[in-house]
C-alpha cells in the first residue's frame, strides 16, 4: 500500500471541501479548484477536519491511483489556502523582463522580444530591475507549467550561463576550448 495514500489530509480554517461522485471542490480563502478523481480505483471520505481516501484495491492500478489522487486533493487544499509561488531568475546583458496587462514582455537577446501571454488563474510579477520573475496562483499545476514555458525562451546555457533559470537552480558550468591545452 501507498503511505503517500494513507496520510491524511487535514483541513485548514476557512476551507472548505465537498465531495461528489468523481470530483472534489475545494474552497478556500484564495480561492475555488475542482479536482476530478477516478472512483473505481478510491473512496473519499471526510471527516471532522481531516478527508481520508482509501483504495478500492480492485484493479491493478489501484495502489498507484491512491497515492496520486491523494497528492493532487492535498495540493488542491493548500493551494486555496496558501497558493504556491515559482520564483525564475534572468541571467545575461540586456535580459530583462516587464509586464503590461496580461502579457509578460522578455528581452532575451533575440532579434525580436519574446512576448506570453498570462493565462487565468496566474499571477506575474517583476521584481529586482526585470531580473526576477515572481509566478503565483492557486493551481499548483499551472503555475509549474507557466513557469517552465518562461524558462524555455531561454534555458540556460553552460557556457557562460546566460537564460531563464530557476531560482536556486544549479547550472553546469563547462570550460571553453581555450582550456584544452
Amino acid at each position: 500500500m501507498s503511505r503517500i495514500g494513507r496520510t491524511p489530509i487535514p483541513i485548514p480554517k476557512g476551507v472548505d471541501i465537498e465531495i461528489l461522485q468523481g470530483l472534489v471542490k475545494v474552497k478556500g480563502p484564495k480561492g475555488a479548484l475542482e479536482q476530478k478523481y477516478d472512483d473505481r480505483y478510491v473512496d473519499i471520505e471526510k471527516d471532522d477536519g481531516t478527508v481520508y481516501i482509501k483504495s478500492k484495491g480492485q484493479f491493478k492500478n489501484s495502489n498507484a491511483m491512491y497515492g496520486l489522487y491523494r497528492s493532487l486533493i492535498a495540493n488542491t487544499v493548500e493551494g486555496v489556502s496558501k497558493g504556491f509561488e515559482k520564483l525564475l531568475h534572468i541571467e545575461g546583458v540586456g535580459y530583462k523582463a516587464s509586464v503590461s496587462g496580461k502579457k509578460l514582455t522578455l528581452s532575451l537577446g533575440y532579434s525580436h522580444d519574446v512576448i506570453y501571454n498570462i493565462p487565468d488563474g496566474v499571477n506575474i510579477e517583476i521584481e529586482n530591475k526585470g531580473v526576477d520573475v515572481k509566478v503565483s496562483g492557486i493551481d499548483k499545476q499551472l503555475v509549474g507549467l507557466v513557469a517552465s514555458q518562461i524558462r524555455s525562451f531561454r534555458p540556460p546555457e553552460p557556457y557562460k550561463g546566460k537564460g531563464i533559470r530557476y531560482k536556486g537552480e544549479y547550472v553546469r558550468r563547462k570550460m571553453g576550448k581555450a582550456a584544452n591545452k
